[in-house]
């Protein structure tokens, strides 16, 4: 499906927010779909990452989807928006295991939530419109090493890869969605579809 199919499902609001999941496993093509839609769309669209929400190392735990703080995304990012509100949130700071500066995301327009467990069943209310990306566990490790380098293939083997199989056998996020997608067909971001 091309970015312009996609678009043309997404009727904006100035007045309302409309917030769009995009969901997958690591390095599905979740954020390479989510600069793609933002730059299509334009105007008033804003993209959050999940990866701003990463659970600090002293409150992880071995939940579906316990490396990230889901409660501080539906608190700070989704909640408020869902009110057509502002919202302001803290993002985590991966090298200092801290959370960091605050963002604002203004209320109205498009919000694009982008990350791992974004369609999580208790959040799925929140969001208009949700995408699942579906790609190759092989591709996505290989994209995954290239993003963060050799010495991070333990977490993506032994950590992130295996969470995530168990958030999708146990939530099935494709079958939630609105809409899925191949992360590795290119013709959704391919420079033809600006």
């Amino acid at each position: 499906m091309k970015i312009d199919q996609l678009i043309s499902r997404f009727k904006k609001q100035e007045h309302q927010v409309f917030i769009i999941a995009i969901d997958g496993g690591g390095g599905a093509g979740k954020s390479t779909l989510a600069r793609a839609l933002k730059e299509k769309i334009g105007g008033n669209t804003t993209v959050v990452h999940a990866d701003d929400f990463y659970q600090v190392a002293e409150k992880r735990n071995n939940s579906i989807g316990g490396n990230w703080d889901l409660n501080r995304l539906e608190e700070q990012l989704l909640k408020p928006l869902s009110q057509n509100k502002k919202a302001r949130y803290e993002r985590y700071d991966w090298e200092t295991d801290q959370l960091a500066e605050s963002h604002t995301v203004p209320s109205g327009g498009f919000v694009i939530v982008e990350g791992c467990y974004t369609m999580m069943k208790h959040l799925l209310p929140y969001y208009q419109f949700s995408i699942w990306v579906d790609s190759p566990q092989k591709i996505r490790l290989q994209r995954g090493i290239e993003r963060d380098g050799e010495g991070m293939r333990s977490m993506w083997e032994d950590v992130w890869m295996p969470d995530e199989q168990a958030y999708i056998q146990e939530q099935n996020p494709a079958q939630s969605a609105d809409l899925v997608i191949s992360g590795t067909a290119s013709d959704y971001v391919t420079p033809s579809q600006k």
